[in-house]
């Protein structure tokens, strides 16, 4: 299956980071945002990114030119019907994401993959939320997308071979390093971390050490890039709760139940850097 023209559906973090790798790549992307101003929001941060690159001579200034011109960004959703790939990047709420799937079942062109970058829930009731569950997979890319080497292609009873194989070529050619994983809550990387982020949060609640030295303690003690307080709050204690969730509504690991103090913070709207408050304070 030949790949030229990728679509990308979401205005956060990931949805932009996705995005440009594939520009870089060589690829045409469609990234679709449901309001204008954060599809200018997103191309601004993309434009800022690779500015970064060319400062750092990690690419030309005329690459970089180049990779701008093959981006479309938009709020109408049918300019990713001529697609060959479509990665979604929303929410991690499974209603939202199988009435997206349904969506754009009926506005991809036939054949054409949809992929998701979920990263923890089930691939499979995507796909069979659309006429083409051979045609979806996930892809999940980790944060920063274009930073972060590894992707973790994940395979639904339902997907096909070829569309398989597509995906591993797609990451790929965008220059990652995929593993295959099997439809299963968590997959490989979150499934062994965020029981561990968790049991971090539990060692807060109880006073065992302040956040600081927690972090500390992991980064020195294990040679960690960062303390796992530090990196729920990179990922949002929102979604941590949601992959928690997942994971524990899945496998019944009491490791796995999101701690209390999770919940405290994510209700009094402390979702960590996005909200500028979590387990620390961002300005």
């Amino acid at each position: 299956m030949n790949i030229s023209k990728v679509g990308v559906v979401g205005s956060g973090i990931m949805g932009s980071g996705i995005a440009e790798v594939a520009m870089i790549s060589g690829f045409e992307v469609v990234l679709r945002s449901r309001r204008q101003e954060s599809a200018v929001s997103m191309v601004g941060a993309i434009e800022r990114s690779l500015a970064k690159r060319v400062e750092r001579q990690k690419m030309t200034a005329e690459d970089a030119r180049d990779a701008l011109a093959r981006l479309l960004a938009t709020t109408d959703i049918d300019e990713l019907g001529d697609c060959d790939l479509v990665i979604e990047s929303v929410v991690e709420d499974l209603e939202v994401k199988r009435h997206l799937f349904e969506h754009l079942d009926r506005i991809v062109k036939p054949h054409a993959i949809l992929a998701t970058n979920t990263s923890t829930l089930p691939v499979v009731d995507m796909a069979m939320a659309t006429k083409r569950p051979d045609s979806v997979c996930g892809i999940h890319f980790f944060n920063p997308a274009v930073a972060m080497t590894l992707v973790e292609v994940v395979r639904p009873l339902t997907a096909s071979e070829d569309t398989i194989q597509a995906a591993l070529n797609f990451a790929k050619v965008c220059g990652k390093e995929p593993v295959l994983v099997k439809d299963e809550a968590g997959f490989v990387v979150n499934a062994l971390l965020f029981p561990y982020l968790n049991n971090a949060v539990r060692l807060y609640e109880r006073g065992v050490a302040t956040a600081i030295e927690i972090d500390k303690s992991m980064k020195l003690g294990c040679g960690f890039p960062m303390g796992p307080l530090a990196l729920l709050d990179l990922v949002g204690l929102d979604t941590s709760i949601a992959i928690l969730d997942a994971l524990y509504k899945e496998f019944g690991d009491p490791g796995s139940l999101a701690a209390p103090t999770l919940r405290r913070m994510v209700a009094a709207g402390h979702l960590g850097k996005k909200s500028r408050h979590g387990f620390y304070d961002y300005h």
